[in-house]
């Protein structure tokens, strides 16, 4: 007998998440990949070459606990608990990612166009990686954290500079998929 596997609903989802947050501003932490990642380069010693990495790192080893349960959950995930079949996608939505470029679009959740290696390893796939690195990393820094951080810690405890952030990420979303990727794609 094969175990159907469908996303959890969002009665179930969304509680854990509420119970995540409620328990993190309890015990006086945040949440947010960036700061993970900042961990981990403090571990590395990127300290010696900037002072931004140059803190306790050890007061914040609760934080490669997220990026353990990032990984496992991720692995869980695809290996355990997705479904195999075609996405739903309007035919509209086809019909615009095939002019674009995408030949068996809705096929996957990652198209090969985007996140095969030998795309990925082409002057181009090379460049978005660097370029969208970069942008990524100075955006983290300069909004004070990343996504997750802002949309799931900053809006639960409702900080306006985090409403802000959030109200850029989508306008910028916006932007990159109508404006600059059908010029890189």
């Amino acid at each position: 007998m094969e175990l159907i596997k469908e996303p959890w609903p969002w009665y179930v989802s969304g509680p854990c998440i509420a119970i995540t947050m409620f328990l993190l501003l309890y015990f006086g932490r945040t949440f947010g990949m960036s700061s993970n990642l900042r961990t981990m380069c403090a571990i590395g010693g990127a300290g010696k070459y900037s002072e931004f990495f140059r803190f306790d790192w050890k007061s914040h080893r609760w934080n490669l606990i997220v990026v353990l349960g990032a990984v496992t959950g991720g692995f869980i995930a695809h290996f355990f608990l997705s479904n195999p079949i075609d996405m739903n996608l309007s035919a509209e939505t086809v019909k615009d990612l095939n002019e674009l470029g995408f030949k068996n679009a809705g096929n996957s959740l990652l198209p090969p166009e985007l996140f095969a290696w030998e795309n990925v390893l082409t002057l181009k796939g090379i460049t978005i990686l660097i370029v969208g690195g970069f942008l990524v990393g100075f955006g983290t820094r300069y909004a004070g954290g990343c996504t997750s951080g802002h949309a799931i810690t900053g809006l639960s405890s409702l900080q306006l500079p985090s409403l802000v952030a959030v109200i850029g990420f989508f306008i910028g979303g916006l932007i990159m998929i109508h404006l600059i990727f059908p010029i890189l794609f």
